[in-house]
């Protein structure tokens, strides 16, 4: 009879618990993230790759793994950019009207914007067939060079959709460990590749500009995650 106590004790916070569990799910805030700008930077690979894309995807996975925040689906996201006629021109710093619609529609509380401000070489002096690095030639597919180290900088900010109030600025910027090819592949390839070589495939991680987009990416994420206690959940 002396254990009844402590087992109704138990149950309580069995009870306890998974009421707490659905709740911490809810308090998570939802947020959206929109392609990347770069229109900064030089257009040193071949075909037209959008790197702003690629570089976002691969937020939103490591926001997703993350748990902190909600994250739209974005193919969502670009049925209703196209509905709007957004345009890429307005990437970076869409107008607090555009946010708002953006908001409203996919009803999510808070949108991420940014741009790639490096892709490359650390010195930018990049072309595609020869003339860079110091006239190096370049690698497999004219998509690299076998000299120099790459480097990757992205900036991201954090928007209410109800008030166009910036929540939060995130930087990062990386580069190489080591010198090599910027890509491991050329020519042709898919939406959101780089000559052949996906930005979320290991290909593309191996490649030392893969490399300093990986730990850019993170920096990026760390610090967007950070800013989560300034945040209203909705």
């Amino acid at each position: 009879m002396r254990k009844w106590p402590f087992a109704i004790v138990g149950l309580s916070l069995l009870g306890m618990l998974a009421l707490a569990a659905p709740a911490a799910a809810q308090s998570r805030p939802t947020v959206a993230l929109m392609d990347f700008d770069f229109g900064t930077v030089q257009h040193w690979w071949s075909g037209n790759w959008d790197i702003g894309k690629g570089i976002a995807d691969l937020i939103v996975d490591e926001l997703v793994n993350d748990g902190t925040y909600r994250v739209i689906e974005r193919k969502k996201l670009g049925a209703i950019l196209a509905e709007q006629n957004f345009s890429n021109s307005d990437r970076a710093d869409p107008s607090a009207a555009s946010v708002a619609q953006i908001g409203k529609a996919l009803g999510v509380k808070y949108i991420i914007v940014g741009s790639i401000t490096k892709f490359g070489t650390e010195d930018k002096k990049v072309g595609v067939g020869g003339g860079g690095w110091g006239g190096g030639k370049f690698g497999i597919g004219k998509v690299g060079t076998s000299k120099g180290k790459a480097t990757v900088a992205i900036t991201a900010r954090m928007i209410d959709t109800s008030t166009g109030e910036i929540m939060a600025s995130a930087k990062g910027e990386a580069t190489s460990s080591r010198s090599g090819l910027l890509l491991g592949g050329g020519g042709g390839g898919a939406a959101g590749a780089i000559g052949a070589v996906e930005m979320g495939s290991s290909d593309f991680r191996d490649s030392i500009l893969g490399e300093a987009t990986e730990k850019a990416v993170q920096l990026v994420t760390e610090k967007l995650v950070g800013a989560r206690g300034r945040l209203d959940v909705k």
